[in-house]
């Protein structure tokens, strides 16, 4: 391996750098994008209910804020949740604004290394074929021992650059569908609290009447 590493020459040390910047960038994703961790399933009945009750307190809007990106967004529109209902709803908006943009982290760079590998590729074949044109001058055209470094050069580094681009590709892909079904899903969860704490705000002149009443 480190021979075929060494025929690619000096071009194989970004492609390498790339290449393992792609894959930790990929895991770290992975793990981040959990839909548990971004998404939990039980974190909105248990909101509902503290709205619904009125348990809510400024310590549980502060733990939900640390709890998920969900849990900030989440807790922003409970934050506002005694001002006017556009105050809240863009409360919601400029959080959700913030989560997306941790959400996107390290997509750029991955996207980046997904198309300048095979332009590394590229510049790997140019200076295999340029050691290649200057073997041929100085041995003249019947050596092919002295060609080979630089057709070997040229070969490896394409094929290096294209194995480190396709699954970079792949991965930025993916993870940016993943992120975009995420943020899908913590959007109708907002509308739902939105719509929890309408009905609450309604209800709470029925009650107050009511209670005047007996």
């Amino acid at each position: 391996m480190f021979e075929i590493v060494k025929a690619g020459g000096i071009v194989m040390v970004p492609i390498i750098f790339c290449s393992i910047l792609a894959v930790a960038i990929t895991l770290e994703r992975l793990w981040t994008l959990r839909e548990q961790r971004v998404v939990p399933a039980e974190l909105t009945d248990k909101v509902w209910q503290w709205v619904e009750n009125r348990a809510l307190s400024d310590k549980q809007i502060a733990a939900l804020q640390q709890h998920s990106p969900l849990g900030r967004i989440l807790a922003a529109g409970l934050a506002n949740r005694h001002r006017d209902r556009a105050v809240m709803i863009s409360a919601i908006e400029d959080a959700g604004r913030h989560v997306v943009h941790d959400l996107e982290r390290f997509l750029g760079p991955l996207g980046t290394i997904a198309a300048i590998s095979p332009l590394l590729g590229l510049l790997g074949t140019v200076t295999g074929m340029i050691r290649t044109f200057k073997a041929i001058t100085l041995a003249g055209i019947g050596n092919p021992t002295a060609m080979a470094g630089g057709i070997a050069e040229a070969l490896i580094t394409t094929a290096a650059g294209l194995m480190v681009a396709i699954p970079a590709l792949v991965a930025y892909r993916y993870l940016r569908g993943r992120v975009d079904v995420l943020v899908i899903q913590m959007e109708k969860e907002s509308i739902k609290l939105v719509q929890a704490i309408d009905r609450t705000s309604g209800m709470a002149p029925i009650i107050a009447a009511q209670e005047d009443a007996a």
